[in-house]
């Protein structure tokens, strides 16, 4: 079991079944796992995305840059609403961002983060890289190495990597375990290149898994793994 990691929370995950905005109880499910996980002594920072508020540019009438930090935002109210529900579970969370907002998270620093960490507290990262043009997965690969996870798990509204996408070719083939220059070469989308790439420079492995599955978190940091591994 790996001491230290981090879990990147898929934002159309935590919206449940009505694919916008929180679903209580899915959140809450998450708190209890992740809860039961840093009992056994592992050190958590987490990553949320933000596609269950915003999902790139709604309109050409929005120019990449306002787009982008529209949807750091979005990941930085997914954070404030799953730390008060990991809080309301017996949890001691701290909210980092890479830009002040206003007395509502603290001002990013490695040294702040590996000293909550070093608490217990379960470090949530919230806004991107804080830059436009890098999605949340870039900031999990960031956070991931400046934090000194051993790995990263992917919690995704799909249960692993597969050949094509699953949700609209019913022939797709799921992978138990993929090499992360193939993610790179044959383009499979789990996450950008950019953050592909970063992952494999620093040797960053990654478990992808669903969320929506029971216990899955749980299940995937002790060792009852059944989704995609990506080896570097």
């Amino acid at each position: 079991m790996h001491k230290a990691i981090l879990l990147k929370l898929s934002g159309e995950a935590l919206a449940g079944k009505a694919h916008t905005g929180f679903d209580e109880e899915t959140v809450r499910g998450v708190a209890r796992q992740v809860k039961a996980v840093s009992d056994k002594g592992v050190r958590i920072g987490i990553v949320t995305g933000g596609g269950n508020f915003w999902r790139g540019r709604s309109s050409d009438a929005i120019e990449r840059t306002k787009a982008d930090q529209i949807g750091m935002l979005a990941t930085v109210m997914n954070c404030l609403y799953v730390s008060e529900v990991f809080r309301s579970e017996g949890m001691d969370t701290r909210i980092f961002t890479p830009f002040s907002v206003g007395g509502i998270t603290e001002l990013y620093s490695k040294d702040a983060c590996m000293d909550a960490i070093s608490k217990g507290q379960v470090v949530f990262f919230a806004g991107g890289t804080g830059h436009p043009y890098f999605s949340t997965d870039t900031a999990t690969v960031l956070r991931a190495i400046e934090m000194e996870a051993e790995a990263i798990y992917l919690a995704k509204s799909v249960d692993g990597v597969y050949d094509k996408d699953p949700k609209e070719n019913p022939s797709a083939v799921k992978y138990d375990e993929i090499k992360m220059e193939q993610v790179v070469t044959d383009r499979l989308g789990v996450i950008d290149l950019s953050a592909a790439a970063l992952a494999l420079d620093n040797r960053m492995p990654m478990y992808v898994f669903g969320l929506n599955e029971k216990d899955g978190i749980i299940n995937s940091v002790t060792g009852e793994f059944t989704g995609t591994r990506i080896t570097v």
